[in-house]
This record gives C-alpha cells, sequence and structure tokens, in this order.
C-alpha cells in the first residue's frame, strides 16, 4: 500500500527546528518532557520551566535540557524564539504573558507535536482509555521489529527507553488525547480509536459533544488511496456517526465475531487469538492479565501489521513486553501479620475513570485470585467525580474494601472543589453494600494497611494523581512524602 506524508495530504510544509530555541512550561510531564527530548534531536536549544524539582526534570537537565523552577517572567531565557505550553498551563501564567509581550511564538503541546507530524508518517492512537498501553506496546512492536520510530507516551515505559524516543525512520507515533480537543491538531497518516466514553465534562458539555471531537480527529486522515486508514472499535455504539463520509480505509476491531479484526481469548484471557475475517492470522500469550489488556494488544498488532512489521515479529514482541509504569503494575509484596503464611501483595494503577476502576479490579480479581481485594481509590477532578459519581458507585462491585483519599485537586474552579467531596463517594459506596471509607492523611491510610491486611490479600492503589506513594510506603513500612510531591501523572 502506498504511504502518503501529511505534508502531501494538506499541502503543509514541515516545521525545522534546526537552530530555533525552545522554551517549554510545565517541562516535567511526560508528554512535555518527550516532546523537548524530540525537538533537541530534531536540532533545537531546549530549556524548560516546572513547579517542582522531580527525576524528570533532573534527567533532562543531565541530558543538556536546562530546567529552572523559576516560574516569574525571568523563567525564559533571553534568546527564545518560541514558548511550548501543555495544557494546564492557563494564559495568565507570567511565561505566558511575558511571551505575548516579547511577540514570541506561543505554541501548545499538541499543537507542536501536531506539526512535527508533517512530513512523516504519523500513527496516533486515540481514546478515553487504554492509549498509554497500546502506544506503548505498539512502540515496542516496532522496534522489536526493525522498523526504527520515533514515539511519545504519556507514560514511563522502561523497556522502550522510558516516554519518548527518536528514531531513523518516518514513523510518528503518539497518544491522541481528546483533552483540550488536543488531538485536533494532529496531522496523523493512521489512526485508531480504542474507545469512546463520557469523560473531561470540564471542558464538553456532553457525550455528543466528545463524539463529535473524535469525529472531527477522524477528519484528519488522508483518502484511502494515499494510505490513511482507521481503526476503530467495533462495539462502539457511535462508530459510524464518527467514520460517516471518512474516505480513509475504515476497518474495526472488537470482541464480535463480525468485527474486521476479532480479538478472541482463551484459558482464561492467559492467551490471545487475533482472528482477520475469520481467520486466526497471530497468536500469543497475554502478557498482562484482562480482556482490556487483551483489546489493546491486539490493537496495537493490527497497526504495526499495517506500517509493515511481520506476523511471527509482532506476536513476539507482544509476549516479551513487561509493562509501563501505572498499568496494574506489581510494586512488591510484604509479610502480612504475624503467623500469616502467604503475603500481601501490592500493585498499583493509573485507572481514574468508572470503566477503567471496574474492568481493572475484575482483571487483577481473575489473574491474583486473592483472599481479599483491597482498593485504595483516589478520586481525579473534582468535576470527573460530580459527573461520574453513580458510575463510580457501580464500578467497585468486586472490591472487598475501598478506601479513599481526598480528592486530587487539578484544573478545577474552587466552587467546584466545594461541589464534592470524598465522602460523598464513600456514602454512595456503602449504600450499595461496599464496605468503604474516607481516610486521609496518606499515613492514616497506610496505618488502616498495617491493621487490616491479611495473608493473600491484594492491594491496589489506584488513580491519576500521587496516590502511588501509599503502595510504596505501605511496603518499605516508611514515612511518605508530602501529597505536593512529585506525581507520576501522563499530564502533558
Amino acid at each position: 500500500m502506498m504511504h502518503i506524508t501529511a505534508a502531501q495530504a494538506t499541502g503543509s510544509r514541515p516545521i525545522d527546528l534546526a537552530g530555533r530555541r525552545l522554551h517549554f512550561v510545565g517541562i516535567g510531564g511526560c508528554g512535555m518532557s518527550g516532546l523537548a527530548r524530540m525537538a533537541k534531536r530534531f536540532g533545537a536549544a531546549c530549556t524548560g520551566s516546572d513547579m517542582s524539582a522531580t527525576t524528570v526534570t533532573e534527567s533532562l537537565s543531565a541530558e543538556g535540557i536546562a530546567v529552572t523552577l523559576d516560574q516569574e517572567v525571568t523563567g525564559i531565557p533571553g534568546d527564545c524564539d518560541m514558548v511550548v505550553v501543555s495544557a494546564a498551563i492557563r494564559d495568565d501564567h507570567p511565561q505566558r504573558i511575558e511571551a505575548r509581550r516579547r511577540k514570541l511564538e506561543v505554541i501548545k503541546y499538541a499543537e507542536l507535536l501536531g506539526k512535527l507530524m508533517i512530513g512523516r508518517i504519523g500513527v496516533a492512537i486515540a481514546g478515553t482509555h487504554g492509549k498509554s498501553t497500546t502506544t506503548s506496546m505498539l512502540s515496542h512492536i516496532l522496534i522489536e521489529s526493525g522498523l526504527d520510530p520515533s514515539f511519545i507516551v504519556g507514560a514511563v515505559c522502561e523497556q522502550i527507553g522510558g516516554g519518548s524516543r527518536t528514531g531513523s525512520s518516518e514513523l510518528l507515533v503518539a497518544e491522541a488525547c481528546e483533552y483540550d480537543r488536543s488531538f485536533h491538531h494532529f496531522h496523523p497518516t493512521h489512526a485508531v480509536i480504542l474507545n469512546v466514553e463520557t469523560d473531561h465534562l470540564d471542558m464538553y458539555r456532553s457525550l455528543e459533544e466528545i463524539v463529535q471531537a473524535f469525529a472531527v480527529f477522524a477528519t484528519k486522515l488522508p483518502v484511502r488511496s494515499a494510505g490513511g486508514s482507521l481503526l476503530i472499535q467495533h462495539e462502539l455504539p457511535q462508530r459510524l456517526e464518527i467514520a460517516a463520509g471518512l474516505n480513509c480505509a475504515v476497518e474495526t476491531i472488537g470482541f464480535a465475531p463480525h468485527a474486521d479484526w476479532c480479538v478472541e481469548t482463551v484459558a482464561d484471557a492467559s492467551a490471545v487469538h487475533l482472528h482477520h475475517h475469520g481467520k486466526v492470522v497471530a497468536q500469543w500469550r497475554a502478557p498482562l492479565p484482562g480482556e482490556h489488556m487483551a483489546y489493546n494488544a491486539s490493537a496495537a498488532a493490527v497497526t504495526a501489521h499495517r506500517l509493515g512489521a511481520p506476523w511471527d515479529k509482532i506476536a513476539a514482541a507482544i509476549e516479551s513486553f513487561r509493562g509501563l509504569d501505572r498499568r496494574m503494575q506489581l510494586i512488591g509484596t510484604r509479610q502480612a501479620a504475624p503467623g500469616e503464611s502467604e503475603p500481601v501483595t501490592i500493585v498499583d494503577d493509573y485507572g481514574h475513570h468508572p470503566t477503567e476502576v471496574d474492568t481493572t479490579l475484575r482483571a487483577l480479581r481473575q489473574h491474583h485470585r486473592p483472599r481479599r481485594l483491597i482498593c485504595v481509590f483516589q478520586p481525579h477532578q473534582h468535576s470527573r467525580t460530580r459527573f461520574l459519581m453513580e458510575q463510580f458507585a457501580a464500578s467497585f462491585e468486586v472490591a472487598d474494601i475501598v478506601i479513599v483519599p481526598d480528592i486530587y485537586f487539578v484544573r478545577d474552579s474552587e466552587a467546584e472543589r466545594q461541589a464534592v467531596t470524598a465522602s460523598d463517594l464513600v456514602d454512595r459506596l456503602r449504600r450499595k453494600g461496599v464496605t468503604a471509607m474516607h481516610l486521609y492523611p496518606f499515613e492514616a491510610i497506610v496505618e488502616q494497611l498495617e491493621v487490616i491486611t491479611r495473608g493473600g490479600d491484594l492491594v491496589v492503589t489506584m488513580g491519576a494523581g500521587d496516590v502511588w506513594k501509599i503502595g510504596r510506603s505501605f511496603l518499605a513500612n516508611d514515612e511518605i512524602r508530602s501529597p505536593n510531591d512529585e506525581t507520576n501523572s501522563n499530564d502533558e
């Protein structure tokens, strides 16, 4: 099949970063740090600023990308000619104001990443859930198949070198996030829409608006004759609405037998068979538990094959995939109470949407078969918690005990912060018969885990904020840092 770059499809010219001087505001996020590294490898001189020092900012400095904690106007170097901002940086941030005063070019993270796709074969992985895992798996497959891609992942995957890489081929793989309609800035040749659900209702007014945003994203693809393609979830209720009128090649993937690409799990989802129009084209042992992980791996497999990877290398690469940080990540085991022969297992996960919570807990229950499943869930965003309260209340059905710290405050207004609390979620859970409690600070949660855990229990810390500190402190029985310290988030 002929492939066409986005530049040929749109008439846009590739961006040349050689000799440019870029300053990244909010450089400590996974996406922003990866983009800064990529820009440097494409010839730009890069600096950045962030609120606090972290292992990410320290590693950037070690690689020659100077990072300052100065958030005022003095944080922008005098020779800077472009300021790159994450979606979390408000218009009234001092460095955005200073950039406008100096008439510097100000560009958002997604805009610059989209411009870097021009002149390359861009691959964009979109969806409410599974973007980081699928993007990491796809990048790993492409590396193992010798296709040498560039990529940016919104999470840390040590197996593929962290969260970003600049390869020698034309392939550029990236997550395509719907928040702030960021993915509308992309120029992909190939795209995947894993799923679409209600989320980010601080940005969208309804599911219909979210679906429309995905439909606009799909129109960015080149026509079929030029190699443009979309892989979309077969079971998605709005699939036809999103795909209507597209001129690219469209195929579906899902568990339904009549999907173009059918995912079949066997032996309690420990193995996966991938069918194409009824014929098994690949099969592998599942490296991660759960049907959702089988689906993500299959989407990565189909896309990798579309980009030229052979099925045997695809299957071998998937089986060797070791996962990424904060996605059903096994943190370790520790001794339970004296006299208990079985240890307590500690797992950490990034899930922060009701569907993610439900599917992850079920996968952990099936895979580990614990005596009890104890979930420490930190809600992420007050608006998300309020809008999806009933869905959250239904998503902990398979947990034996749920402990809820305070809601992680990010992006919302102070009024939104006052509109809902963690206790509201606990009340809903208890009315549904779930054993649930609200505890804060984090030290109190660790103390409670010390008291209630028994041999054979599994403790999972879950959420997009800094809840991961609880599991590590419980494992080490050590002191926790402040909840405002470094987080492990896939925010830009």
